[in-house]
């Protein structure tokens, strides 16, 4: 008798899920969903990758044009680089540190601190930028009672609260607005220091807070201010270029030049409407999943039309950041005359940037690739203020404007005269709303988008504005919001 061949059971099909947006949080969705074994498209209106991680040449030189570091605060983006096959390839940065421009002078910035807040006010290098009186007035958070400081604090009103004006307009106000481009008055404590409330109201003081705080992050009491970042040989660009090769090469569909127009609930998972960025033919994609991974604004532009209850919730943008990168023939900056780089406060007198990064006293593979005498300087402009600040100043716009502004700041900050005939090669890149505007409130209200969200089966948002400002919050979320949302459907 002949053996009839047993017929294999069909494999069930994959469920679908499509992320909308291309830049790291959507990428690092889109790693998580394919993991999980779904079928995945990741759509991008734009014809590059990466958000605000990008590459451009500048005389020669591969540099980044946005982010080149991150926060070693947690372990999430090391874990990704490690997972990407760059583990060797991260670097520290020099451990000269950085400096903070006030009125008349520039100090080193204090080690111990986060987002500029001491955790010892009498430190050498604290009472140096505050002098006697400052650091006596920052002392008596030691003693003053801990009340629970409101959901809706500023940086501001809680540093000036416990430690005082000096603190908060020397030491917290350059800080914060370097890292997230805006007065310390607009932004809320609890999405650019999570914990840090919590940990006050245990540790008694907001001084104990940081240093508790520090130590939950492994942080060195000796390391200087600046330290606690990673970077990557060759650029953090080259994350972007690993990502995008690993999500290709596990079969993840990555489509750029196509727009998200629209979202509309189907019986059973999503229709993304979609339309060619160059005014091509519109289409649409279907899915049991989606996550949408856009800036805020538009973030809830699109998903009004599936949840309308968003509808009026779109959170602020936060301001254009001008990025200002010069390579110059200047053996005299061989000494790394401001360390890493400077820390502007809006009070330094005839200074327009915000921040500036000597990247080449920074990062040593970069300072290898570019040769000797030849540096790396990029300068940073455009801080959303407190409109009721007194030293609102217009801030260089054209090109022509920014390249001038920086010659001068660069040669105020790093106290060496650098002209046009020292430029190698120059360019200017402008971010428009990659920052998040965590405004007061703003953690309150991302909470109430994201649970709107979540009442409806296979829909997530990710993105800086969601999770915090960094790869190191970004990262973390975004996988974390992909495993629960794929996890509906397994």
């Amino acid at each position: 008798m002949t053996a009839v061949p047993h017929a294999e059971a069909p494999q069930p099909t994959p469920a679908r899920a499509v992320v909308v947006g291309g830049g790291i949080s959507g990428l690092c969705a889109a790693l998580e969903l394919r993991r999980s074994g779904l079928d995945v498209t990741v759509i991008e209106a734009s014809d590059r990758w990466g958000g605000c991680i990008g590459v451009h040449e500048v005389a020669g030189l591969a540099l980044d044009s946005g982010a080149e570091s991150f926060a070693t605060r947690t372990d999430a983006v090391r874990g990704l680089l490690e997972e990407l096959g760059l583990a060797g390839d991260i670097v520290s940065p020099h451990p000269s540190g950085a400096w903070v421009q006030l009125p008349g002078r520039a100090e080193e910035l204090p080690k111990a601190g986060v987002l500029g807040i001491p955790s010892n006010p009498w430190a050498a290098e604290v009472r140096s930028a505050l002098g006697l009186w400052g650091s006596l007035r920052a002392s008596f958070d030691r003693y003053l009672p801990v009340r629970a400081p409101s959901a809706n604090a500023s940086v501001a009103a809680l540093v000036r609260a416990r430690m005082g004006r000096r603190v908060l307009n020397r030491l917290v106000t350059p800080v914060v607005g370097g890292v997230h481009s805006a007065d310390p008055a607009l932004l809320d404590v609890d999405m650019v220091a999570p914990g840090l409330r919590a940990l006050m109201a245990r540790e008694g003081s907001l001084g104990r807070a940081v240093a508790a705080q520090r130590a939950r992050a492994g942080a060195s009491r000796d390391a200087k201010a600046g330290s606690a970042v990673g970077g990557l040989r060759g650029g953090m660009n080259r994350l972007v270029a690993a990502l995008v090769a690993r999500l290709a090469n596990d079969g993840v569909v990555l489509v750029s030049g196509e727009r998200a127009e629209r979202l509309d609930r189907l019986e059973r998972g999503w229709r993304v409407g979609t339309e060619a960025s160059d005014g091509g033919a519109s289409g649409s994609r279907e899915a049991e999943l989606v996550v949408v991974a856009l800036g805020g604004p538009a973030a809830v532009e699109l998903l009004s039309d599936a949840v309308p209850e968003l509808a009026g919730r779109e959170p602020v943008p936060g301001p254009e950041v001008k990025l200002v990168t010069l390579v110059l023939d200047k053996p005299e900056l061989d000494s790394r005359p401001r360390g890493t780089g400077v820390l502007v406060a809006p009070e330094a007198p005839g200074i327009q940037a915000k921040a500036l990064t000597h990247a080449t006293a920074k990062w040593d593979w970069l300072a290898d690739e570019a040769g000797p005498g030849t540096h790396v300087v990029r300068l940073s402009y455009g801080r959303a203020h407190d409109p009721h600040a007194a030293h609102l100043v217009r801030e260089p716009e054209t090109d022509d404007e920014l390249f001038r502004a920086a010659l001068a700041d660069a040669s105020a900050l790093l106290t060496v005269p650098i002209v046009p005939d020292d430029v190698l090669g120059w360019d200017v890149v402008r971010w428009e709303g990659a920052l998040p505007f965590a405004t007061v409130g703003h953690r309150g209200r991302v909470a109430e988008i994201r649970g709107l969200v979540a009442q409806q089966p296979g829909l997530a948002v990710v993105g800086g504005w969601a999770a915090g400002n960094g790869l190191a919050s970004v990262v973390p979320d975004a996988r974390a919001q992909a495993r629960e949302l794929a996890a509906c459907v397994l």
